[in-house]
Parts: structure tokens; sequence; C-alpha cells
């Protein structure tokens, strides 16, 4: 199913409506975050990080972009909008992991994501932002050997979480590594990700870090292309245009 194009209201850039953010005129005139584009009424759809939002908001642009797109200047614009959209985003790709996780697609613990990852099972890699160095690198090692990539720098993503919230999310222990063994699974994943991480930008107190190569963004493949960075990494887009969400995935075919 082909996702529908959407233009940002202040960039003009289009993009599939899974790639941008959608934002809602509620009843009493609020603007809020509609992530999950479920909100009756008309929508209008930015594709910004939250830096570019803040500006937006800031030099007034975002309010006169608002108007164009709902047709009237008659709404509440908050301070709070960016925040809001953060934490939106955040809790629909948490929301998506303990999806995936309730539905049987998705490994947490070294020992069953290691021999998943040796017998070629895994399509997606993640890590909590406090996870060792030494775990993450043994199972990089075990996805490379899977995947008959040895040689390459094949690896997963740390994301900008720590532990006590990726075991909330999936309602188990201690989850400080996470697999996803199913190509479609890994996909859903991975747009959910692309958005939220596109759009906070680098944040360096979070301590997530990026794990990514070059052959890695090279490699094709059908997710969202936001150009997301993990916090505290190098810049939105990379050179191919590939995100951090999209270059743990083996392609999507």
């Amino acid at each position: 199913m082909t996702d529908p194009v959407r233009s940002c209201i202040l960039t003009r850039d289009r993009d599939g409506r899974h790639q941008l953010v959608r934002l809602a005129l509620s009843p009493d005139g609020q603007i809020f975050p509609d992530v999950r584009a479920k909100a009756p009424g008309r929508g209008a759809w930015i594709g910004v990080t939250r830096t570019e939002l803040e500006g937006a908001y800031a030099k007034g642009r975002l309010r006169g972009a608002l108007a164009r797109a709902f047709k009237t200047g008659d709404f509440t614009l908050s301070p709070e909008l960016p925040a809001l959209i953060a934490a939106a985003l955040e809790r629909n790709a948490l929301d998506r992991l303990g999806l995936e996780a309730r539905s049987g697609l998705l490994l947490t613990g070294t020992d069953k994501i290691e021999t998943a990852a040796r017998s070629g099972q895994l399509h997606a890699l993640y890590h909590a932002a406090d996870a060792g160095e030494d775990g993450m690198r043994k199972l990089a090692q075990a996805w490379r050997v899977g995947a008959d990539r040895e040689g390459s720098d094949l690896r997963g993503l740390a994301l900008p979480v720590p532990r006590p919230i990726l075991s909330l999310a999936l309602g188990r222990e201690n989850v400080v590594h996470i697999a996803l063994t199913d190509r479609a699974a890994a996909k859903r994943v991975s747009e959910a990700l692309d958005r939220w991480l596109h759009f906070i930008g680098p944040e360096p107190l979070t301590g997530a870090r990026r794990q990514t190569s070059p052959e890695a963004q090279s490699a094709p493949c059908e997710t969202a292309s936001q150009g997301a960075s993990a916090p505290g990494f190098a810049p939105a887009r990379d050179e191919d245009g590939a995100s951090p969400a999209a270059i743990v995935h083996e392609e999507f075919e």
C-alpha cells in the first residue's frame, strides 16, 4: 500500500505521511500533535526537527503556516508544542515496540538475541542508551556472522532511552538489548523510530550512541528516510539520505 504524500507546512517539502507529523486543531482551539493521524478534521503536517520548529515558533512562521493550513487564525499555539510532539513521538515508538513484543516478534536477552543473530534470523537490533559497549559489540559480531557480512560494520542502534524505560514499555525486566526477527515488524518499528529520532535531533545529554557505518548507510531499504540521527551524534541526514532507524535493518523487500 502506497504511503499518501503530504507537504510540510514550513518547508513545503513533500514526503509520505508516515515520515511526517500531523498537527490537529481541537474544538477548543488548541493545536496538538496527532502523531497517529487519527483526529478528525483538517490537519497540518510538519517534517522539521524540534530545533527548527522552535525557531519557526519564535519568528512567528509557525503561526502563519498553521493559519494558512487551517484557514483560520483563531487558535491557541502553546510554546510547549515542540515538547508535546517529542513526548508523543517517543510514546508512539515505545508503544510500537511493545506491540511487537506482545506479538512474539521481538526478542530480549543477550543469549536469545545472539542465537537468533548467528542463525540469520535478525532484521533489526537496538540497545538501551546505557547498554555496555562489550555487549553491543558481541551482538553486532553475531549479527554479522549470521547475515554473512563478516568484515562489515553492520551493527545496532543505541536508543535515547535507558533500560528502565525500555523495560516498562515492553513489560519485561531489565531490557538492555532488543532484536526483531520479522521483516515487516522491523519496518514498522523503523518507521516509528525514524520520525522520533529525526524530530528530537542531537541531544548529547541523553548519552545515546549512534552505531552505523558507510556500508550500512548505503544499503537500500523501504523505511522512512527522514535522516534521523540518534541523539548525541552526527547531522540529521547523512550523504546517502539514510536514517539510523533504517540502517540497522536488512533490506526490506
